[in-house]
């Protein structure tokens, strides 16, 4: 190492320690999991995208197709979730490539606050509140509607499969 005149100082011992504690971390991280959550992620993204392309919103409309996106995203994850969580024993890659890659990458929770904001800037701000209120309750409730149905068709098939 060398210090503002050019001559070689000493590295502290702690620094290469450091060094050597940073390179451990990195080589010892699940890059796996890494890379299922980048494809899932893309994959999720590009379905959103072509929901977008496919149902625009005019300027001052309401967001229906964002709506949709997240309403049905939020459903998946709950189904998702008591699949994977009280029904099978899943991979360990398949929560972080459907939940945090694919349904991650679908829902789109950015886009709508964007929306509301692109709504109170051209005079619409009632259709923005409407929609800033509606998108949390509608994901929510979409949630626990799909893992409550999901629990009661996981009883029901494995109550059919015990007589």
């Amino acid at each position: 190492m060398s210090d503002d005149a050019g001559t070689r100082t000493a590295v502290p011992a702690a620094a290469h320690a450091d060094s050597s504690r940073r390179r451990r971390y990195l080589i010892g991280q699940p890059w796996d999991v890494l890379a299922v959550i980048a494809a899932g992620g893309a994959l999720g993204a590009v379905a959103r995208y072509g929901i977008g392309v496919a149902w625009p919103t005019p300027v001052g409309a309401f967001p229906g197709a964002t709506l949709t996106i997240n309403v049905l995203g939020c459903a998946a994850i709950g189904v998702l979730m008591v699949l994977i969580t009280e029904v099978w024993v899943a991979h360990r890659l398949v929560r972080p490539f459907l939940g945090t890659g694919v349904l991650g990458g679908f829902t789109t929770f950015s886009t709508y606050a964007v929306d509301v904001e692109r709504l109170v800037r051209v005079d619409a701000a009632r259709t923005g509140l409407l929609y800033m209120v509606a998108t949390p309750v509608a994901a929510l409730a979409a949630v626990w509607i799909a893992a409550v149905i999901t629990r009661r068709v996981a009883r029901r098939g494995i109550d059919a499969a015990g007589r």
